[in-house]
């Protein structure tokens, strides 16, 4: 982390202590995880797991949740994390990310006892969790979710499809959202934090990408949950959902400046290294204006996402829904263009398979679809312009 870019007014010492820690621990403990051949499909669970318990044995993962009722995310934590694991690897980001993910509801909604149960062993890094809200048919549209809850008894019995769950196969626990039988939209949704090993349910399929995760369809066929399952009250799925990403759509923008930068830093060792027509590659006016526009946009897209962060952090009464989606959007799509832009001054190399902008330009992708589109965030950002443009304005 560029010592510059954290003395920056939004972070405290306690911020910039971590992102130090966080960096020389990612070098020194997690090096040998790194990189696209330990990410094979016959070793990838087991290189999650490695990452996640050596996390949590270090004390890293417990910004990912909230064990005490009252306790506010670190938005600003989050961010600086997933920003250094990104930039030393992806998988190591996804690892940390998911495990705040996947027990974000239970850590804002979640009773003492469910926190004092089921957060623990993600914290140590012991069990790895899940957040299974995606269908088949239900992506972006969160309330066109067909899967159903019923209430059986002493508990609920949840029938339906779960897909692009991330830690799927893997995870020791899921937050799984179903809706109650005749309810439509927002309304009727619930959240419910099911065991990997509970009756019925099951892996329907593994998902390859091109970024090699952990992802899964699961089926639910009459899982039977108990009633402390619950998370909240029912009906009110929706509202943790969305409130959950409130806290981690800023971070994805995060992992996108660690992926970003980590590819600017490798095209400024290969245009310092790279002879061309026996001038160095670094001597061209059209590298150093690509390197410029680079270096603009990432520096730009920090300022979005941590002012994000620190709204989120210091100003807990305001919504941040404007903020984060132009984070998002903004650090995402900056770092598509500025990791596209070093395959190209890498030329043939950039394509060559394990070379790091090769895995990076596979990694970054898949940042502008997933917790909301690049697309939804324009809407989501216009809606919100053109409501206060619609308020009274004051006098004068």
């Amino acid at each position: 982390m560029q010592p510059a870019f954290l003395d920056l007014p939004f972070f405290e010492d306690r911020h910039r202590r971590m992102a130090t820690d966080l960096d020389g621990f990612a070098a020194e403990q997690l090096h040998d995880l790194a990189g696209l051949d330990c990410h094979a499909e016959d070793t990838l669970d087991a290189t999650c797991r490695e990452i996640v318990s050596r996390l949590g044995a270090a004390g890293f993962l417990q910004v990912c949740c909230q064990l005490d009722e009252g306790d506010r995310f670190d938005v600003r934590r989050l961010c600086l994390s997933r920003e250094t694991l990104a930039r030393h690897d992806g998988l190591f980001d996804f690892a940390f990310a998911m495990q705040g993910l996947g027990t974000g509801p239970i850590s804002l909604f979640g009773t003492s006892r469910q926190r004092q149960e089921f957060l623990p062993p993600v914290i140590a890094g012991r069990q790895l969790a899940a957040f299974a809200l995606s269908e088949p048919d239900a992506g972006s549209d969160v309330g066109a979710m067909t899967t159903t809850a019923v209430s059986d008894g002493d508990g609920f019995r949840l029938n339906g499809t779960k897909t692009w769950i991330s830690n799927g196969g893997i995870a020791g626990q899921y937050v799984v959202f179903a809706r109650e039988p005749g309810t439509t939209g927002a309304q009727g949704i619930s959240a419910f934090i099911v065991r990997a090993d509970a009756p019925g349910l099951s892996i329907a399929e593994r998902i390859r990408v091109i970024a090699p995760h952990p992802l899964a369809t699961i089926s639910l066929e009459n899982c039977v949950v108990p009633r402390s399952a619950l998370i909240g009250e029912p009906g009110q799925g929706f509202a943790i959902a969305m409130k959950t990403l409130d806290v981690f759509r800023t971070t994805v923008g995060a992992a996108a400046l660690g992926l970003g930068r980590r590819a600017l830093n490798e095209t400024l060792g290969r245009i310092h290294e790279r002879q061309v027509f026996g001038r160095p590659l670094k001597a061209f006016q059209i590298t150093q204006g690509k390197i410029g526009e680079m270096a603009l946009g990432l520096d730009a897209a920090a300022l979005l996402v941590y002012r994000a962060a620190w709204k989120k952090d210091t100003r807990t009464s305001e919504p941040i829904t404007r903020e984060a989606a132009m984070a998002k959007l903004a650090a995402t799509e900056t770092a598509q263009k500025v990791i596209d832009e070093a395959v190209q001054l890498f030329g043939g190399m950039g394509v060559v398979c394990n070379m790091p902008v090769e895995v990076l330009y596979r990694e970054i992708r898949a940042l502008r679809i997933y917790e909301g589109t690049s697309e939804i965030q324009k809407l989501v950002i216009a809606k919100d312009v053109m409501n206060q443009y619609a308020k009274p304005q004051p006098p004068g």
